[in-house]
């Protein structure tokens, strides 16, 4: 049994369940011991009351083990992440009582540190976003020079790092809480729903074309964020904030079309996106815009476009398909196969063949 610890960008405070905790219930009910640390607290944040009100009381708590045996912890630091040399080893050490670690996995690159190696032998560098400039980008090379393996959620991410010949490489895409998605089928009704972040991200632009579209249709978008709440939407369009995490699986259980209506950013070019499986395992049918990652899938009810044009027509394809077979069925196969368990096993897989 090995003692695993995740540095990621996200705490389990917040409205997301992102690849880190899904991997950290799993691997810890493998019998390893895990623990999970997100993006620090700074006294800055304290001060300013910045950041989500929860996420600075979750840090005030110190190191809490879940109901699935894995030890979280927000850290409290001086300064905010990205600012200092990343999070001292040493503070993780006293934070958590543990001095060494089996692996490292690092998703969040404002926790790189060069001192990570004082408490393992073994680095993976796990990026989930490309980061075109700035201070991620910038420490994101340094924990690809120096990780002893890269582990991206996309092919078109892994491209864009420079991991030299000789560093272990694996594409390992996001998976799907299988068992926690697959709820028996309601009544299907002519609801297109999208759950995530609501920011620059998203196009919401693509949305109200469909709406306007598709009047017989309601388009139910869930997620944090105000920053569409001034627009004029058409009428069947409702912006209805976030939601838990356990009411997912009765949302999309009467919900037709699973939408991922990414913008024009680079970062959405290497996205893996969690929504996609879990909309499958839903049994929904799934129009997105097309990216490297992102293909058309018809047989599996997956719809992509590319233009406004092809926009309306994958909607209505996914539209007759919903209407012709209720549920996606090959899409609950293909989410099947994509359960966290073996993606765990993989990632495992992975660090035990490195050298």
């Amino acid at each position: 049994m090995k003692r695993i610890l995740f540095l990621s960008h996200s705490s389990t405070v917040g409205p997301f369940r992102v690849g880190s905790h899904h991997l950290s219930r799993e691997l810890a009910a493998q019998g390893h011991t895990v623990f999970h640390v997100s993006t620090p607290v700074s006294v800055a944040h304290r001060i300013l009351r910045r950041g989500d009100a929860d996420h600075r009381r979750a840090s005030a708590m110190g190191p809490a083990r879940d109901s699935d045996g894995v030890v979280h912890w927000i850290p409290r630091t001086i300064v905010p992440a990205g600012l200092a040399a990343g999070l001292d080893p040493k503070q993780i050490a006293r934070g958590l009582e543990a001095d060494y670690f089996d692996v490292v996995f690092l998703d969040q690159p404002l926790l790189w540190s060069q001192n990570l190696r004082d408490i393992t032998d073994k680095l993976i560098y796990r990026p989930t976003d490309i980061y075109p400039g700035g201070t991620k980008a910038k420490l994101q090379r340094r924990a690809v020079a120096d990780a002893d393996g890269v582990c991206a959620t996309s092919s078109e991410v892994l491209r864009r790092l420079d991991v030299k010949g000789h560093t272990p490489s694996l594409v390992l895409s996001n998976g799907v809480d299988y068992g926690h998605f697959r709820a028996s089928a309601s009544v299907r009704e002519r609801r297109a729903i999208y759950v995530g972040a609501l920011d620059d991200r998203f196009d919401i632009d693509a949305v109200s074309s469909l709406a306007e579209a598709y009047p017989d249709w309601v388009f139910d978008l869930y997620g944090p964020g105000s920053k569409f709440s001034g627009l004029r939407l058409p009428a069947n369009v409702s912006l209805l904030g976030p939601t838990r995490y356990a009411d997912l699986p009765r949302l999309l259980s009467t919900s037709s079309i699973g939408l991922l209506p990414l913008g024009q950013q680079v970062e959405n070019l290497g996205r893996s996106p969690m929504k996609l499986y879990e909309y499958l395992a839903s049994g929904l049918f799934v129009v997105s815009k097309e990216t490297p990652v992102l293909k058309s899938n018809p047989n599996g009810g997956i719809y992509v476009y590319s233009d406004r044009s092809s926009l309306i027509a994958s909607f209505a394809a996914a539209a007759a398909a919903a209407a012709n077979d209720g549920e996606n069925a090959h899409g609950v196969r293909l989410a099947e196969a994509e359960s966290w368990g073996s993606k765990a096993a993989q990632l495992l897989g992975f660090v035990e063949d490195l050298p």
